[in-house]
């Protein structure tokens, strides 16, 4: 008899919270995913990605270009700039929640955007299955959730093992870069890669200068209205043997 399936192994970094999308963003869906959102096959929840499922970068951007990956990309303020200044990139947007979905292809469409591709889909499953191994020149990690309460910090994204699904989907020598405004989760991030031998650390001292292809968005404004220190890290991926 085949073992029972479970739901999920470990607990996800998000709540979903579908929300109600306004006209425009349901507009976008229907006009504009053909174009931006990828078609991702499904296994246990509609977050989820088959474990079979693999994106070919070359064949959905149709050229072979350095590909940057934003986990958790909210609104798309960050990525859509990117994407609009480095045409010579190609760009990911990994997001769960439809609305930033929607506004993210909304903005990216004005701004004439069509290095961005995006996906509706639980970040690490895109990380440690969906990517092919090595195919991420950078990946992004800005703001996350900081699951600032004690019983949910075992939400938090970066956490043990992060390193290494993170070091599978980038390419020798790639860039983890990362921000919160939380110095707890700060920390927690930088004690995590420390550890992790696949990665090595990009800056000196204590934190990173803050990355200046990271434009101010509305949670880096909010976290400084509040009177909490932005904190950078970003490691570099060791070469594979």
């Amino acid at each position: 008899m085949p073992e029972p399936r479970t739901f999920r192994d470990e607990p996800v970094s998000f709540v979903r919270r579908s929300g109600r999308m306004s006209d425009a963003q349901e507009r976008a869906f229907q006009k504009l995913a053909g174009r931006y959102l990828l078609d991702v096959p499904r296994d246990v929840a509609w977050t989820s990605v088959h474990p079979d499922a693999r994106l070919d970068p070359a064949s959905e951007y149709g050229r072979t270009a350095p590909l940057i990956v934003e986990i958790g990309s909210g609104q798309g303020h960050a990525i859509v700039a990117a994407a609009s200044s480095r045409p010579q990139d190609d760009f990911l947007a990994v997001e769960v929640f439809r609305a930033g979905l929607a506004r993210t292809m909304l903005d990216a469409d004005s701004a004439g955007a069509r290095n961005l591709r995006l996906v509706e889909a639980n970040a690490p499953e895109v990380l440690s299955s969906y990517l092919p191994e090595g195919a991420a020149s950078e990946v992004w990690i800005f703001f996350p959730d900081p699951w600032h309460k004690k019983r949910h910090t075992k939400r938090r994204l970066v956490r043990g093992g992060f390193g290494h699904v993170a070091a599978r989907a980038l390419a020798d020598g790639g860039l983890l870069r990362l921000a919160t405004d939380w110095e707890d989760y700060a920390l927690q991030m930088r004690e995590v890669l420390d550890a992790e031998p696949l990665f090595e650390r990009a800056f000196d001292g204590d934190w990173a200068d803050r990355f200046d292809g990271r434009v101010m968005t509305a949670f880096e404004r909010k976290g400084l209205g509040k009177g909490r220190d932005i904190r950078d890290l970003v490691y570099r991926r060791v070469p594979r043997s």
